[in-house]
Formats: C-alpha cells, sequence, structure tokens
C-alpha cells in the first residue's frame, strides 16, 4: 500500500518513526508532519501566513516533509502538492497520550485523520496512553496488522479507525476491543494570575480524564487493559432530530 504519515507530536517523534519502520519493510511509506508538537490543536488549519515544508532526513528513511503548520495543514499539503498522487490509506500517530472520549474533538492526531477521511481515504489515528512501559515498535506493529485487515476490508465512506493503546506492559494487554466514543466531560478549571504588571491571565487547566464504568465505551475499555478499535464519522449530523424539525412548525422567516 502506499501510506502517508503524520502526527501531531512532529516530524521527529519517536512514535511515528517506530510506524515508519514498521510498515516501511512492506509499503510505500511518505511522511509529513508537524515541524514541532502541536498537540490539542484540534482541527485548525492555517490561513493567514505562508505554509513551509521542508524535506527531512532521518538515517535514510522515508521520504519526509516538516510543515510549520498543523496536522491537518500536512494532510492536506500532503494531497494538494507534496505526493503528487492519492495514497492508499492515512496514519497518524502514534500519539503520546490517549485519545479517548471527549479529548477526541481536541486532539490534532485524529483530526489530521479525519482530515483524509474527510476526502475518501482510509484513516486510522493510534495512540498510547501516557506512562506505557513497552517501546513504541510493539503498537506499530498492531498497528501494521490492522493495515493488513484494512487491506482486505473497506472502510464506510468518510469513516476513520480510532486506535488506542493502555498503559500496561505489553504481555499484560487484555485484548482488543472495539468501542464506542465516551462523552463524560472531565473537571477542568482556570487558575487567575497576575503578570508582573498586575494585568490577569489565566492558566487553564484539567484533572485526570474520568469514564463511563461501561465495558463498551473506549476510555472504560483502555482503564480495562484493552486496545480500544473506535470507528469514528466524519458526518455529525443528529438523523433522528432531523426527522423531527419538519414537525416543530418553525414557520417562515417573516414570522420573526
Amino acid at each position: 500500500m502506499d501510506i502517508l504519515l503524520t502526527n501531531d507530536d512532529g516530524v521527529h517523534a519517536p512514535g511515528l518513526r517506530a510506524l515508519e519502520a514498521v510498515l516501511a519493510a512492506e509499503h510505500t511509506v511518505t511522511i509529513v508532519a508537524p515541524d514541532r508538537e502541536r498537540t490539542a490543536i484540534g482541527h485548525a488549519i492555517t490561513l493567514h501566513q505562508p505554509l513551509r515544508a521542508e524535506r527531512v532526513c532521518e538515517n535514510g528513511g522515508s521520504p519526509a516533509f516538516a510543515v510549520n503548520g498543523t496536522p491537518a495543514d500536512c494532510v492536506k499539503l500532503a494531497l494538494l502538492d507534496l505526493l503528487g498522487r492519492t495514497p492508499d490509506l492515512v496514519i497518524s500517530g502514534l500519539n503520546r497520550g490517549a485519545n479517548v472520549g471527549v479529548n477526541i474533538n481536541y486532539s490534532g492526531t485524529v483530526a489530521a485523520a479525519r482530515e483524509a477521511a474527510l476526502r475518501g481515504i482510509p484513516a486510522i489515528a493510534a495512540s498510547i496512553a501516557s506512562g506505557a512501559p513497552y517501546p513504541p515498535r510493539q503498537a506499530a506493529s498492531f498497528v501494521a496488522r490492522l493495515v493488513a485487515r484494512l487491506s482486505l476490508r473497506r472502510l464506510p465512506p468518510r469513516t476513520l479507525l480510532n486506535v488506542n493503546f493502555p498503559a500496561v506492559p505489553w504481555e499484560e494487554i487484555a485484548g482488543v476491543r472495539p468501542s464506542r466514543q465516551g462523552l463524560t466531560l472531565f473537571a477542568e478549571y482556570v487558575e487567575k494570575r497576575l503578570d508582573p504588571r498586575r494585568q490577569p491571565y489565566y492558566w487553564q487547566g484539567a484533572d485526570t480524564q474520568d469514564f463511563e464504568d461501561d465495558p463498551e465505551v473506549d476510555g472504560a475499555a483502555l482503564r480495562r487493559r484493552f486496545i480500544t478499535v473506535t470507528p469514528i464519522s466524519c458526518d455529525a449530523t443528529d438523523y433522528r432530530l432531523l426527522a423531527e424539525l419538519g414537525s416543530w412548525d418553525l414557520g417562515r422567516p417573516a414570522d420573526g
């Protein structure tokens, strides 16, 4: 397969390079990734400054470009110019830190995969929970097996797979669990401080993410030592409500 690799941890991140090392043995791999860490930037794109892509090389590996933009920028630039072709698959990761539950909405890792899915290209986002005591190459090998499955099966249109690995020794992983996205919010806060000129500023923080007890939810399954695989659709329409809206008697604009 022809595979584009990207991430939000930066072009030199160990997780991305582990994926390259494993996948390049059997596939054509090109890397287009941010030139520095872009964690929690979501699906932001760059509109008010130019993007630059610099060719980088590490130990004679796969072709790689460092982009001064966001993860979504990287995928856009790769597909519109740098690759000169449409890849068979886009993989974003391996991210440092899990991307489950509501954090999926903030994740640059997931956003890069979503950008590919929006364009009709199969995509995977892959992350390893913080503190995992195994090298990223083991998780990369699992992703390679998933890639082999995708060569035989087709994802639904504009759908990506979000994969997360638990932070336990590899031999203690309980298995693989298809899961759905959790929506439980975690406790957030802002700490208000004063700068040397006595002007207020805010430092945003959050407590450890909590999850439902439902074992089918991504975060709960991850906590139970499962590798989670969650299908994520780009279509955010609530079709049940859409079907009801016609009965709301919303009137006409002139009635306002």
